[in-house]
């Protein structure tokens, strides 16, 4: 074999060894960024997901179109994740807390679930569900803070994430004042879980996010007004709770 020939063959073995290495350490760290995201949201290759909707009021069998979307943005992670995902009714879920990866979609006046989440799991949190039009219809009370929806301008949102117990699967809350609001938390989710799993390492966090101008950019302009975890999981003063009524 000549010098030539060798040189090329040579050429040929170091370029299959680079690509070779490249593979492996490209497939490492795609492995290792699925770990660390199904860690993030409870959801092992082929486990099951829960995803809890709300009805829409006055129509039987009948989802909001934004809460539809809100349902497809998680069922995209789901499936990236390698799990399974299974569409329940509020009124239908029956499951207990932390036993399957769980999110609940809708605000406490339409998904009773969520009403039940925010009791047990977020208690320092009230939602004015009363049903006569006014300012307060569907704010939010977290601690002594009060949030009031600005229909088409500004509605609010709470993102949560809620470990009950060590070997739970974690819970996703995301309720909002509207419809577009649950979308626009679900559609902050997909975009942010990296960052969130790294900022709150695994654990709970309660985000206030307020979705800005919806009439004009529809759930795509989100801010994160405030980490609200330590009020919404300090139980309110059974007087203070007595006087705002039930969530």
């Amino acid at each position: 074999m000549n010098d030539d020939i060798r040189n090329i063959v040579l050429g040929l073995v170091a370029a299959g060894i680079s690509a070779l290495v490249g593979w492996v350490a490209r497939t490492y760290r795609w492995r290792r960024s699925l770990r660390r995201t199904q860690d993030f949201f409870g959801l092992p290759t082929d486990s099951d997901a829960l995803l809890v909707v709300n009805r829409e009021a006055g129509r039987d069998g009948s989802v909001k179109r934004r809460d539809v979307f809100a349902l497809l943005e998680l069922a995209a992670l789901i499936k990236d994740c390698g799990a399974r995902a299974r569409v329940v009714w509020h009124d239908e879920a029956r499951e207990g807390v932390g036993e399957q990866a769980e999110f609940c979609v809708g605000g406490p006046t339409s998904n009773q679930r969520m009403a039940a989440h925010l009791r047990s799991l977020l208690p320092g949190v009230s939602v004015d569900v009363s049903a006569e039009p006014g300012p307060d219809r569907g704010a939010f009370r977290i601690g002594t803070e009060v949030y009031r929806a600005g229909y088409g301008v500004s509605e609010y949102v709470l993102l949560a994430r809620l470990t009950p117990g060590e070997e739970g699967r974690p819970v996703f809350l995301l309720c909002g004042q509207l419809a577009i609001a649950n979308q626009a938390a679900a559609r902050y989710l997909a975009r942010h879980h990296r960052e969130l799993a790294g900022a709150h390492r695994g654990g709970s966090f309660c985000l206030l996010l307020k979705v800005v101008d919806s009439a004009a950019y529809g759930p795509d302009v989100v801010e994160v007004v405030a980490d609200v975890t330590g009020p919404a999981r300090t139980p309110r003063p059974a007087v203070e709770a007595d006087a705002a009524g039930p969530v």
